[in-house]
């Protein structure tokens, strides 16, 4: 293992063994912007030879429970709902393997929630995609390189507000097909143009390579609304999971950069801190689609260096301050490891000024937003994501 590597590892092991009161006492304030100015397009920051993606990764960096984490070892994780319990049964069907035993090769190609779905789906003669007025993919070039985008736009004549969206996937899995049904959901309930951008993902790309590629795709679609027949005036970001970071990281770049803002994040189950000794964490470290070592085995893949640990690009709940930020819809799902630090960022934003509308979806498990076909509470949490959006664009 390299010094850097080892430094790392000593870096999350101290911060998570530690009390959470000690934690917060020990954090240092991060700079107001520590990510430098993004490089020309043929000097993309992060870019690894793509080859370690196939390679065994090191060991997983997995913390260990606190004493305080001990103390509420009993908390239980909740009961399914029948329709997301359908999903997952699903899923497990597919003959998934373990994520955090994995290669990042391997789990690239592991079944997905979005997968299982899909099953469902053509078992009982239905259509795996909702229907949208117009889908075409479209390569975007901004101050990052050329980004892989797909724009989804919906009945009528536009221009149409625009919706800039992050996939999820721990900031290495995943890409737009996986994400797909939300992004076709929320383009008609909305009547928005949904442009869902591909980023660069770790190991082979670690932060800031996703940050600024957010944060670039955000602005080029400030400047370049005219041209998949959106309004400049009308641009909001969301995100889901690890894509919900990066939504909420292009929010406070804009604001520190003192850039264009978007006018609404929208936020599903994002990851917003690297504590996960969280009761949510505890009650939920079994679960699935994601667990607790699943979380362990993404971070370091993404988050190379130790000074990054309390970058507020990073994680968006370390930042000092969160005023000033867009308007925010956060949705959570109980069976949700991450259910604790964005109900977290939640408060955190109100008590900044910020106005905020939490959704918390009982029985729902990570992932299950954009399952609207087959389960009635993702299909309630994605017009609830709707509401919010068209109320931010009016």
């Amino acid at each position: 293992m390299s010094s850097s590597k080892r430094l790392l590892a000593l870096a999350i092991a101290s911060a998570l063994s530690m009390p959470l009161i000690s934690r917060i006492q020990a954090a240092d304030p991060a700079p107001a912007d520590p990510i430098a100015t993004p490089a020309s397009p043929t000097q993309r920051p992060g870019d690894i030879d793509a080859q370690k993606a196939t390679s065994t990764q090191p060991p997983m960096l997995m913390p260990q429970m606190t004493t305080e984490g001990m103390k509420t070892a009993d908390l239980k994780m909740a009961k399914p709902e029948p329709q997301m319990q359908a999903v997952l049964d699903e899923l497990a069907s597919l003959h998934g393997k373990p994520i955090e035993s994995l290669s990042v090769a391997e789990a690239r190609q592991q079944p997905s929630p979005a997968d299982a779905v899909k099953k469902i789906l053509v078992d009982k003669n239905k259509p795996t995609q909702e229907p949208v007025e117009k889908v075409e993919d479209k390569t975007i070039t901004t101050t990052t390189g050329d980004l892989k985008t797909r724009v989804y736009t919906p009945k009528g004549g536009g221009p149409f507000p625009v919706l800039v969206y992050f996939h999820g996937g721990g900031w290495v899995i995943a890409d737009l097909d996986t994400y797909d049904s939300s992004c076709r959901a929320l383009a008609n309930l909305a009547q928005c143009v949904v442009l869902s951008v591909e980023y660069r993902k770790g190991p082979e790309n670690p932060f800031p390579a996703a940050a600024d590629d957010a944060y670039a795709a955000t602005q080029w679609a400030m400047q370049h609304a005219s041209e998949i027949n959106g309004d400049s005036k009308k641009i909001a970001v969301g995100g889901e999971s690890a894509g919900g970071n990066l939504a909420a990281v292009v929010c406070l770049m804009s604001r520190d950069r003192k850039m264009a803002a978007p006018i609404h994040q929208l936020l599903v189950y994002p990851l917003v801190d690297n504590d996960m000794n969280r009761t949510s964490y505890i009650e939920n470290a079994e679960a699935k689609p994601l667990n607790r070592a699943m979380v362990g085995w993404f971070l370091p893949k993404y988050v190379q260096n130790a000074a990054d640990m309390n970058n507020p690009y990073v994680f968006p709940l370390k930042a000092q301050s969160l005023s000033g930020l867009p308007s925010a819809t956060i949705i959570a799902a109980e069976i949700d490891p991450l259910r604790s630090e964005g109900q977290a960022y939640a408060d955190k934003l109100k008590a900044a000024g910020v106005a905020v509308k939490y959704e918390l979806y009982k029985g729902a498990t990570h992932e299950f937003f954009g399952m609207g076909a087959v389960f009635d509470r993702a299909r309630d949490a994605e017009e609830a994501a709707a509401t919010e959006l068209k109320a931010a664009f009016r």
